[in-house]
């Protein structure tokens, strides 16, 4: 007896939405970012954090959309370990950006 083929049902779906609405948020991080910067008041940190977020965000996008696209085949492959590092390190990159603009 052999084994089904495996049926991805709604996972994979689940996992691109779970993205897009990550990578929304982190646009939204970074417009406030900005935002915070610009009517903030300029200042040396501020501007500095906000020239890494930019960076940050745009990797975080193409982690997302590499992986939004993976996601779009009958039996994605799994996260690798170099994009999942990738995308931890950029919301991490925001969040020490964030808490730079805040001081």
């Amino acid at each position: 007896m052999t084994a089904p083929g495996r049926d991805p049902g709604l996972q994979p779906e689940r996992t691109r939405l779970a993205w897009r609405r990550t990578t929304l948020s982190c646009t939204v991080v970074a417009l406030l970012a900005g935002r915070q910067v610009l009517h903030g008041g300029v200042s040396g940190a501020g501007v500095a954090a906000l020239a890494l977020t930019v960076p940050a965000w745009l990797l975080f996008l193409g982690v997302a959309h590499r992986r939004i696209a993976g996601t779009a085949t009958a039996e994605p492959a799994p996260l690798s370990p170099r994009l999942a590092v990738t995308a931890a390190a950029c919301a991490a990159a925001l969040a020490v950006c964030a808490a730079a603009m805040l001081f």
